[in-house]
């Protein structure tokens, strides 16, 4: 036989738990969708400026997870330019244009906030 003997409660768990599902994730999560936006706009190489004028972003759950998804809308010839400015492509004539590391910088600051402000909201 074991015998598992504890003392106290479990009040700390509690509270955090009880803060953290408090929480308005999807307005919160709208603000910093509103600031990637923003950032990724600014960030993206511009030509046409259609490609840095077209992103946008989605907030939505899944279970009891929130997803927040940034998209760009602007796509020539089924392809997503935003994608190949990032990853690089291949062009007509055997070429190749290399991509530019645009998105992880510009968005990186975004989930640091979002981690930072989720976690002061749970220890208050």
């Amino acid at each position: 036989m074991v015998l598992i003997k504890y003392s106290g409660d479990f009040k700390n768990t509690e509270n955090f738990l009880t803060k953290a599902a408090k929480m308005d994730c999807i307005r919160i999560l709208g603000k910093y969708g509103r600031e990637g936006v923003s950032a990724l706009s600014s960030a993206t190489p511009i030509g046409s400026g259609l490609t840095s004028s077209s992103w946008g972003y989605e907030v939505s759950t899944s279970g009891s997870s929130f997803v927040i998804s940034w998209t760009n809308s602007h796509i020539v010839d089924g392809v997503p330019i935003a994608v190949i400015l990032q990853y690089g492509h291949g062009t007509r004539n055997g070429g190749y244009v290399r991509g530019q590391d645009y998105i992880n910088p510009a968005i990186r600051p975004i989930f640091n906030r979002i981690a930072d402000e989720a976690w002061k909201a749970v220890i208050r």
